[in-house]
Formats: C-alpha cells, structure tokens, sequence
C-alpha cells in the first residue's frame, strides 16, 4: 500500500532528517522523493510504502504530527486510495 507524504513549513535545519526518522521508526519505506526552498519555505513531497508499518495508522499519523510540531512543519499523510478515489469523482 502506497501514501503520499507532504511536509510544508518555514525551513530550518533537521527537518528532512526528522521526517525520515519518525517514517524508518514506523517501517514506513520511502519511495520517491522531491523537496525543494519557495523563499523561506520548506516544500517536500513523499510516496512512501505503508503495507509494512510497524505501528497502526493511528500511531503513525500521532508519530508525524508530533515531529512536524517539534521542526515548526505541518506534515500530512494520505493513502493513495484516497487520492485515486479524488480523482474519480
């Protein structure tokens, strides 16, 4: 199972380092990455793997909005359905 992975805030030190680690921490695979600097702001965009989690959705998403206030990003995970299902209505 793919999700797609969107980390936005003010740039600083660390962020791409702690978005990874909280993801490796839940057995979350990355499979694509792009990340680049608008101005001050910080933009990344992820398709990870999520068919291997070593925790329930619920912990991940908890893991991940607790890093993204730490590094000041908002960072949000969609599964891949959700998006497809967007897209067809």
């Amino acid at each position: 199972m793919d999700a797609i992975v969107t980390v936005v805030g003010k740039d600083r030190v660390g962020i791409i380092a702690g978005v990874t680690q909280a993801l490796s921490a839940s057995g979350v695979n990355i499979l694509s990455i792009s990340q680049t600097i608008l101005e001050e702001y910080f933009t990344m965009i992820m398709k990870v793997d999520i068919g291997h989690l070593s925790v329930d959705r619920k912990t991940l998403n908890a893991r991940l909005e607790a890093e993204g206030g730490q590094l000041g990003v908002q960072i949000t995970l969609i599964h891949e359905e959700v998006l497809k299902a967007m897209h067809r209505i």
